[in-house]
């Protein structure tokens, strides 16, 4: 699994030069360059870090830093990138909840490892699952969809980790009930897993008779559809 890091950078040579270096480390990116869309971008991928600009249009970094802060599922690291480099200003970002503060220009190579000993540190954060604001902790054994907690059971939560750990991947109701009903009767698997996906997809889904979520493959079982 991919870690997932939002930058948020109002200068488009910067932000195409971070996202190409995170790109090349491995690491799936997504990013905004202002404020208010990194509020709509954050609430639909809900990253396991960002990289903040302290300087931006329309809702500034030191704005949209407490306003991550200030929202029920905050789970994600920051690092403040700004030209202010008085010690005072480098106090002050990490006081707004700033995880590590760089100061510009930087060289790449610094952000890199300024965002590896951060993820060391805060690793739990990136062991969410993100698919079009759909969220799955399985730490916490939680469910957010858009930013909203969904009540699963047992089983339901098992099915829905065990597809979104496996995007655009045909399942079939046989493999799908081994991760719930082990040692179940087969002449009960087609049914059980059924009722389990329907009771789902009123959970997860817009529109449950219309799934785009978790899509019926005929003949063969079911496939989570992954969001690009």
């Amino acid at each position: 699994m991919k870690q997932k890091i939002m930058v948020v950078e109002d200068d488009k040579l910067i932000r195409i030069l971070i996202l190409t270096y995170l790109k090349k480390y491995g690491y799936e990116v997504v990013a905004a360059c202002d404020g208010e869309e990194a509020k709509v971008v954050y609430q639909e991928h809900l990253p396991c870090l960002i990289i903040l600009d302290r300087m931006l249009p329309r809702v500034s970094g030191e704005e949209f830093c407490i306003w991550v802060r200030e929202q029920k599922h905050h789970e994600v690291s920051i690092i403040m990138v700004s030209a202010k480099v008085r010690i005072a200003d480098k106090i002050a970002g990490l006081r707004l909840g700033a995880d590590a503060y760089l100061t510009k220009p930087f060289d790449p190579n610094e952000l890199i490892a300024q965002i590896e000993a951060v993820l060391r540190r805060t690793e739990q954060f990136c062991q969410k699952i993100v698919c079009d604001g759909l969220c799955i902790m399985p730490r916490k054994g939680k469910v957010l969809l858009d930013g909203k907690d969904i009540k699963l059971t047992k089983y339901e939560f098992y099915l829905l980790y065990y597809f979104m750990q496996n995007p655009e991947v045909v399942l079939s109701r046989e493999q799908l009930m081994k991760q719930i009903h082990p040692n179940m009767e087969s002449g009960v698997m087609d049914r059980t897993i059924d009722a389990h996906i329907k009771k789902l997809r009123e959970k997860i889904e817009a529109y449950p008779s219309k799934p785009k979520r978790i899509e019926t493959v005929r003949g063969m079982g079911y496939k989570f559809v992954s969001f690009k």
